[in-house]
């Protein structure tokens, strides 16, 4: 069904007979052009792009969309089938779950939804009319020229993987050459005079908006150095990387530990440099943790995008306290890059759609293209993108509206691929190394998949599906297992915020609506589609960007309860309606407080090897010896990684394992030397106690059960 019909002039901004009537008569010479244009082509031309221009412009000027009906009386319903809601998710919650019960609740508590929804006590906010922006369909031919060969010659120079002067200097100019051969020149407007009212209310808000950011910040940053308070072999991993970019070697790919994306490593070391933090794992996590705080403006304006300002500021809040953007940004590894680019690919790309300008879907493309050098479940994004295209042109079936689209989409595909340049030849080069990541979820090569592959996609589906609500899985380095993804709020407005949206799309046909709710199984594919290792789904890291579209529905469902609260304008029913909010606010802050803060922390403590302990030690024997060329650890069954001690100790760049059929070689090392293994490892200490008999042995005792270990100083 074509969304066209249902859409007013206004906002379709095609010109009508009385729009060409109005610009012919409105002066004689307007009149004479118009007579004029019968028999000249250019002429006619010329008009219509001017008429075009002045419906725009007219649509521009459009205040707000109009608000659906609301019940005047008290939302009864609405209230009840929140708290109803709340109570369920209440009941998911570990440890002692009431999953029947839950479940029960949850359907009473959809059906008052839906009561609430036909007595038009609950309807998600308005989404933002359509526009037509005027676009004079022209390109800067020399420029976009230009742009294609610099962009051919940074191909071709990118064929070693590394970055270099000559190839980064083409590539970035090829990416400076394209926007601008396409960017549109947007009609300057003339601004309307805000009176003081006006301007008050929005410094008021402005300030809100501020203070929301600020609790996101405190969210975000608060502890970072603690929790998480230890790394694990994938840090190890990164680090090597970062040190080997800070020697002069800037891959664009780092095959190292199945292969990683650029932008993580350059952007620690940008951090390690400004903020003195050095190749460690505080830098790794604060680098992570800004990458997951520049994500949040666009969790506003996507809110913006699918309502309206409040609900950009009830995503902000939502999202910016969040467990679980929270924890995937403090780990320290590229999991935050994931929401990162799929927020704002996705407000340009809506936007664009939306008001049909040429120059979101340039922002969309730049942000697609960057995304991919990003984390690699990011490589769902493209089908998304085609896959939004197809939804807007079911919704909008015409030969006009198919041109424009398989326009904008090219416009998409060609600055994303310019963005992606360096990755593309890599992949050309090494397609086995780039794939293998992803690959060897979807397939196993040792292996068979443990059963047949449609019923463990239908399995993971389901069960990624449920994350939501009640599992996120059993991965404890990046999330707090077997609890749900989201808090009890957001969890119970996440439900009802599925349900207003599905009805609104039945009855408006949007194609926004069915983006929405398409894109959220699209973005955890990167975890559903882990067919070979199904026990890895769900996964908060590699479903991240399901957090974006998630959170959001669930600000869209707030947004309107508080809306069918307020309709009223009296002071008392604002006041129950701002006063409920800031009660589920508090409540979800404190939530998400203890899950990130306490829980979590707690669990990662339990499951992490000591490794600082260790670090500490080096640094102690270097202080004391300057040196540390003859510490050693020795390596045991699922213990520490080797290489971490090294890092907490200033030495990134030297694994300090040693095995012990190599126990020998250490009597032609000059004394002073100190040995670190694992408490409950009686062969190596009985072997180093006969090549050392003077040795000093000491035990570390942890606080935490199961961390002890030995050291062994030789002194002579």
């Amino acid at each position: 069904m074509s969304n066209d019909s249902q859409i007013p002039d206004s906002q379709n901004s095609e010109p009508t007979v009385l729009d060409l009537f109005k610009a012919v008569t409105k002066s004689p010479a307007s009149f004479f052009s118009f007579i004029r244009t019968l028999w000249d082509a250019r002429r006619r031309a010329e008009l219509n792009q001017s008429l075009a221009d002045e419906v725009a412009l007219h649509v521009d000027k459009e205040s707000s969309p109009e608000e659906p009906a609301r019940a005047s009386y008290f939302p009864w319903r609405s209230v009840l089938a929140l708290f109803i809601a709340l109570t369920a998710q209440l009941l998911l919650e570990p440890p002692n779950r009431q999953a029947n019960i839950g479940a029960a609740l949850y359907i009473f508590a959809l059906g008052f939804v839906a009561w609430a929804y036909v007595k038009d006590e609950w309807h998600l906010p308005t989404l933002p009319l359509f526009k037509q922006t005027p676009d004079s369909l022209n390109t800067r031919i020399v420029p976009f020229l230009f742009s294609i060969v610099l962009a051919l010659s940074a191909f071709g120079f990118f064929a070693d993987g590394k970055f270099t002067a000559l190839n980064v200097t083409l590539w970035v100019s090829s990416l400076a050459a394209l926007p601008f051969a396409l960017w549109l020149k947007q009609p300057t407007t003339a601004k309307e005079e805000s009176n003081t009212e006006i301007k008050r209310k929005k410094i008021l808000w402005n300030v809100l908006v501020i203070a929301v950011f600020g609790i996101a910040l405190f969210f975000r940053l608060y502890r970072t150095q603690s929790v998480p308070v230890e790394p694990f072999s994938d840090h190890a991993e990164k680090i090597l990387d970062v040190y080997e970019v800070s020697q002069g070697d800037y891959s664009v790919f780092f095959p190292r530990n199945t292969g990683r994306e650029a932008i993580q490593m350059y952007w620690t070391l940008l951090v390690a440099n400004v903020f003195g933090t050095g190749l460690s794992y505080l830098s790794l996590k604060l680098g992570t943790a800004l990458l997951g705080i520049l994500t949040l403006p666009y969790i506003y304006l996507l809110g913006k995008e699918y309502g309206n300002e409040r609900v950009g500021l009830f995503a902000l809040f939502l999202f910016g306290i969040a467990y679980w953007p929270n924890v995937i940004s403090r780990v320290g590894l590229r999991f935050p890059l994931y929401p990162l680019f799929v927020a704002p690919t996705l407000l340009y790309l809506t936007r664009g759609l939306r008001t049909r300008n040429r120059n979101d879907f340039i922002l969309s493309g730049i942000f697609l293209g960057l995304g991919l050098h990003g984390y690699s479940p990011f490589r769902i994004m493209p089908i998304l993108v085609v896959t939004a295209f197809i939804i807007f042109l079911l919704h909008n079936r015409s030969k006009e509206n198919s041109r424009q689209a398989f326009g904008w989409l090219a416009i998409i595909v060609m600055t994303s691929l310019f963005v992606f340049i360096p990755l593309l030849r890599y992949w050309i080069a090494n397609p086995d190394m780039f794939g293998y990541r992803a690959m060897s979820r979807l397939t196993s090569a040792e292996t068979a998949l443990p059963g047949p592959a449609w019923q463990i996609f239908l399995s993971n589906l389901y069960r990624g599906l449920l994350m939501f609500n009640w599992d996120d899985g059993e991965i404890w380095v990046n999330s707090l297992p077997h609890r749900p993804a989201l808090d009890v709020v957001t969890g119970a407005l996440f439900v009802i915020g599925i349900i207003l949206l599905i009805a609104r799309y039945v009855r408006g046909r949007d194609w926004r609506d069915m983006l929405l709710l398409v894109s959220i199984p699209v973005l955890l594919m990167p975890s559903i589609l882990s067919l070979a290792f199904p026990g890895e789904n769900p996964a908060l890291n590699r479903a991240g960007g399901g957090a974006v579209a998630a959170i959001l529905v669930s600000a869209m469902a707030l947004e309107g309860l508080v809306t069918g609260i307020g309709v009223a304008r009296s002071g008392k029913r604002n006041y129950i309606a701002y006063g409920l909010t800031g009660i589920l606010f508090a409540a979800s802050a404190f939530q998400n407080f203890d899950i990130v803060f306490n829980k979590f922390d707690k669990e990662f403590r339990a499951g992490a090897w000591n490794t600082s302990d260790m670090g500490r030690y080096i640094s102690d024997f270097e202080d004391k010896y300057g040196q540390t060329d003859s510490v050693w650890i020795v390596p045991f069954p699922y213990w520490v990684d080797t290489r971490l001690p090294g890092v907490w100790a200033g030495v990134p760049n030297r694994d300090f394992a040693l095995w012990p059929e190599n126990f020998s070689d250490t009597l032609n090392v000059p004394a002073p030397k100190m040995f670190i293994f694992r408490y409950d490892d009686l062969e190596t200490e009985k072997a180093l106690k006969e090549l050392y008999p003077d040795g000093v042995l000491t035990r570390y005792t942890s606080p935490l059960e199961g961390k002890d270990f030995f050291i062994l100083n030789v002194e002579k």
